[in-house]
């Protein structure tokens, strides 16, 4: 055992000891310097095969928990072994485990119950959109710590797990019996999301009836059955959870969250269908048509709260202002509604507002549209949706090629238009399916004018032909362009590519009045420009066409040089 004031690699100094388990110590050490309090794990070292097996254990869970940053989950800051002993450093958790409290109180609060539950969801999603996802196993009383504060934190990763699309099953059982989904026991498929989300089910029936569904009689019931002052809405969430069918359960946590978020909607709708399920028993045969068309009333309502929510997650996101507050409100939104188009362009409009793709909201996009759901990724779901999913696709490669801050927008952008070209001819307008082919190429010109930029050679660019894609883009009107701002976007491109590349591209035949014609044709059209597009955008393009203009004159004055 450390002693008391003993310091650990000259940093961490043993306060005193908080926990002992069979073959380990939990000691709460200060790191002065920092003026920070840590928990130290010690695996004291007998030479037994116990040991190892724990020791094995410990390193995989210190390796999962490296790697994550959540609020309520715990950090793995440092992993120290020396000839005695074995030591893990992690977050202090000030508190109590809710194990403890129903030790003490027995059934706890309804309420808080459910703030816990929102919390623990967010870790759920948080974990199963890791790539790969992360499957807990063992979510329980005792592997929840309660702080001071309220909140809660997970802990204890020892049986978690990565899921892996290629296993068809588990190659170890675990999990805590009562609280474990029956895929746990092996017999029945890989656990998944959908394990978790059982897991959580049992662990909120335990905390709010206070009977461990590890005891007898063994049996998860109704909550209402041991108390009737519980939300049926409630009751309704937590045997959804706990079905032994991993389809008939909540298939991801986003679904379960919304469901927390409004179990009083489905406390009401819950009441509805038990009612007639009361009058079925006494009217058999006179109410089928009834019981049918409830159902279909149920559902219709349901799909009205989605779709209320939906929105409202939008209308929220729009109206806040950090990029991270948008980012959790966008994903909710696109995660309750995947196949529907309209959240994803929201949020590519949002974050575009500036005109600028920066990496924050590429890595923002990327997640909202990968996140996994029910064992899918949100864009699966869109692709089913053949016109929104090329829109999307269209609008994705436009702000890589356009906005994107970095220098792999263009060849980046290709792979999206070439999603766009892939689809069928009804889906996408001739107009626009045009664009994207030119678009295309010249992202495929970027490429080659890179290498060549590392290589020193300019033969692999053929500018002729980079020179007439960009003029048949110049050749749409200002209608035709989508909006004004991509009009204003294309034609400073049009002009910074004439700017930089005017001498390869009168090597290539390409005629200082051709160059000319379409600067000409770009400043007849800037009167059409809106009022409302603002002054510096204008005036860059103003500046851009000048140094154009500059370019060609020097390009020429060269040519003539070198004939000479």
């Amino acid at each position: 055992m450390l002693e008391i004031g003993t310091v650990i690699n000259g940093t961490y100094k043993i306060l005193n000891k908080i926990g002992q388990g069979g073959m380990s110590v939990v000691y709460l050490a200060m790191n002065e310097r920092a003026n920070k309090q840590w928990a130290i794990k010690e695996l004291k070292k007998d030479g037994s095969q116990n040991y190892e097996v724990i020791r094995q254990g410990l390193i995989a869970e210190a390796e999962f928990l490296k790697k994550l940053r959540h609020p309520n989950l715990p950090c793995i800051v440092d992993i120290i072994e020396n000839e005695d002993t074995f030591l893990i450093v992690m977050d202090y958790i000030e508190g109590r485990t809710l194990y403890d409290l129903l030790q003490e109180y027995g059934a706890l609060p309804q309420e808080e119950v459910i703030v816990w539950a929102k919390q623990i969801c967010n870790v759920l999603i948080y974990l199963h959109s890791r790539t790969p996802p992360i499957i807990y196993r063992d979510m329980k009383p005792s592997n929840i710590m309660r702080k001071p504060d309220g909140n809660v934190v997970v802990i204890d990763f020892g049986t978690a797990r990565e899921y892996k699309n290629t296993r068809e099953a588990d190659t170890t059982c675990l999990g805590t019996q009562g609280y474990a989904a029956p895929e746990q026991f092996g017999g029945q498929g890989q656990t998944d999301a959908r394990t978790d989300i059982y897991c959580l089910g049992a662990t909120l029936y335990h905390l709010v009836t206070g009977h461990d569904p590890a005891k007898p009689p063994y049996e998860m019931y109704p909550i209402r059955i041991w108390d009737d002052t519980l939300s049926a809405g409630l009751e309704e969430i937590i045997l959804k959870c706990t079905q032994k069918n991993p389809k008939d359960r909540y298939q991801n946590g986003n679904e379960l969250l919304y469901a927390l978020e409004h179990y009083y909607e489905l406390e009401e709708e819950y009441r509805k269908v038990q009612k007639k399920k009361i009058l079925s028993f006494f009217i058999c045969t006179g109410l089928v048509f009834l019981f049918g068309m409830g159902a279909l009333f149920g559902n219709r309502k349901e799909n009205q709260l989605k779709a209320r929510s939906y929105e409202s997650y939008l209308e929220q996101a729009m109206s806040l202002i950090t990029l991270p507050e948008k980012k959790e409100y966008y994903t909710k939104a696109i995660s309750l509604n995947p196949a529907d188009v309209k959240g994803y362009l929201a949020m590519l409009e949002d974050y575009l507002s500036d005109e600028e793709f920066s990496s924050e909201e590429v890595s923002a996009v990327t997640e909202a549209y990968s996140r996994e759901n029910g064992g899918r990724t949100n864009l699966s779901y869109l692709e089913k949706n053949k016109e929104g999913y090329g829109e999307f696709c269209f609008q994705l490669g436009i702000d890589y090629f356009f906005k994107f801050q970095g220098t792999t927008g263009k060849t980046t952008a290709q792979s999206w238009f070439q999603k766009v070209l892939t689809l069928d001819s009804k889906v996408i307008e001739e107009q626009k399916r045009k664009r994207v082919e030119i678009y295309n190429r010249i992202g495929s010109y970027y490429e080659s004018l890179g290498k060549s930029d590392l290589s020193g050679e300019t033969e692999n660019v053929e500018y002729n032909n980079f020179f007439e894609d960009l003029s048949k883009l110049n050749q749409n009107e200002l209608a035709d362009m989508g909006n004004q701002t991509t009009a204003i976007t294309l034609y400073n491109e049009i002009a910074v590519q004439i700017s930089s590349h005017a001498f390869h591209f009168m090597l290539y035949g390409i005629t200082g009045e051709k160059m000319e014609k379409e600067l000409k044709m770009i400043e007849n059209r800037m009167p059409q420009l809106s009022d409302d597009m603002s002054e510096s955008r204008i005036l860059s393009l103003k500046n851009n066409i000048e140094a154009a203009h500059q370019s060609i004159a020097i390009a020429q004055n060269m040519m003539q040089q070198t004939r000479k």
